[in-house]
């Protein structure tokens, strides 16, 4: 069993902005699978799939985005997921738009839900696919709670789908293998 969770902030406020892009592959992993994520529970929504033969588990936290952690920590206890089989989709802004990086480990880099997950797990080990949303220009929280130019959101579009791609290929095939595949691919 999988669990992958999209970070991001509840609300239409925060709808499409770079925080949200965990939000944003979840909603299109749900349409591309047919499912709905609407079941409330664990401090999130989610909804259930299969990939590859894998039962996968699609959370939205509920928490906002600084207290993350809590959500996945209770759904991963009470499915019993492994962190090696929690995959945690969110915004870096030390990539560019439109670019992806997967780690299987390693610190949150100042990502206050990454903090949150590793505080609550105690541990930094699960696999992590960063979306790029670029620098900011002056301000960090305006940047992220910020909505992307059509151009920046049309090179994001386009890693979302190479995200779906490596989430279906680290299921499948391991951590290694979508870092081999996907580290490096930009829009």
């Amino acid at each position: 069993m999988y669990l992958v969770v999209g970070l991001g902030n509840p609300g239409d406020e925060y709808r499409y902005t770079r925080h949200n892009v965990g939000f944003d592959i979840i909603d299109l992993m749900a349409s591309k699978y047919n499912i709905s994520v609407n079941r409330i529970k664990f401090k999130g929504v989610y909804g259930e799939t299969n990939i590859s033969s894998e039962k996968v588990i699609l959370l939205k936290p509920s928490t906002y985005m600084n207290l993350s952690g809590e959500s996945v920590r209770e759904i991963a206890s009470f499915y019993k997921i492994p962190n090696e089989n929690i995959i945690i989709i969110y915004d870096d802004i030390s990539l560019d738009a439109g670019k992806l990086r997967i780690r299987s480990k390693g610190s949150a880099g100042g990502h206050n839900g990454i903090k949150s997950i590793i505080l609550n797990m105690s541990s930094d080990v699960f696999p992590r696919i960063k979306i790029g949303v670029g620098q900011p220009e002056k301000s960090l929280i305006p940047h992220v709670l910020g909505r992307f130019s059509k151009e920046d959101r049309v090179l994001v579009e386009k890693a979302f789908e190479a995200t779906i791609s490596a989430v279906e290929t680290l299921i499948a095939k391991g951590c290694t293998e979508a870092m081999n595949q996907f580290n490096g691919f930009s829009a």
